[in-house]
């Protein structure tokens, strides 16, 4: 054993250190998440029950019918959720993978933060040979001013070298219809302003379907706070469930569960399963 304490600080600092954590299995969890270093199994993958997810019938049934599709492993496509803030993109997601989980099927989710798109084609290498099917979720998408980012996901999509393996495919939320965002200044590009809106609106085009998510009519809001409600067994006044709307500046399926949050701690509830 050396007596240099320089040396000894080093051997104790090394001992105190956790050792890194284990991979996971691709073939145990759920629901994983990609951070560029490994895939860590999700600790809590728990979305709601499809059933639940109101007001969005046609964007559940294309979810769901492509989930099946890629889990079965025919023909499926990488899609685009787009539109409104809070109105179930993320949820749908996560939701479809657990319904078809429940019927049996293999399929898992993969969430990647999207400052790690950089690290896709390593994730690509490391699920390519898993005898599983996945969905790569990236969620609240946006390249502002960052359009080498935008080709790179384009080229990840179709077409490129590293494109996905066939096991796979991309669920993407944004905010907007074409993700990278447009500017009057594309109209006014003296050398050919059609150029910029072509590399644009390029992106959003290699996803097999884009589906749009829009605000919610109070009809379709009181709906969903119903169908929340009736699932927590849970008694509502509609007109408490409209002026919570109003005081949280709108109508969504965000704000209808953000209620029933509110709804059943008044309450002293908890909304656990079980």
């Amino acid at each position: 054993m050396t007596d240099d304490p320089l040396s000894r600080i080093a051997d104790a600092l090394d001992r105190l250190a956790p050792p890194p954590a284990a991979p996971a299995d691709p073939l145990a969890a759920p629901a994983y998440v990609w951070r560029g270093d490994g895939l860590h199994a999700a600790q809590h993958f728990a979305p709601l029950p499809l059933a639940l997810l109101t007001g969005i019938g046609a964007q559940k049934e294309a979810v769901l019918e492509n989930s099946r599709r890629l889990a079965c492993g025919a023909a499926a496509h990488d899609i685009l959720l787009w539109g409104s803030r809070g109105s179930g993109k993320s949820m749908l997601a996560k939701s479809a993978v657990a319904a078809l989980q429940a019927e049996g099927e293999t399929i898992a989710l993969v969430e990647v933060a999207p400052e790690r798109l950089d690290s896709l084609p390593d994730l690509f290498a490391l699920l390519a040979p898993v005898e599983r099917t996945f969905v790569l979720f990236i969620d609240d998408i946006g390249f502002d001013g960052d359009a080498a980012a935008g080709r790179a996901l384009r080229s990840l999509l179709e077409g490129g070298a590293e494109a996905r393996p066939a096991n796979m495919r991309l669920y993407v939320t944004s905010n907007r219809r074409h993700i990278v965002p447009r500017s009057m200044a594309e109209q006014d590009d003296p050398v050919n302003p059609r150029d910029a809106l072509d590399d644009s609106l390029a992106l959003s085009d290699r996803f097999g379907l884009s589906l749009g998510f829009h605000a919610a009519s109070q009809v379709d809001y009181l709906a969903m706070v119903d169908a929340y409600a009736a699932h927590f067994d849970l008694a509502f006044d509609e007109s408490d469930a409209i002026g919570w709307a109003h005081r949280r500046g709108g109508r969504s399926g965000r704000v209808a569960w953000q209620y029933i949050v509110e709804l059943a701690g008044r309450m002293g509830r908890s909304l656990k399963e079980g």
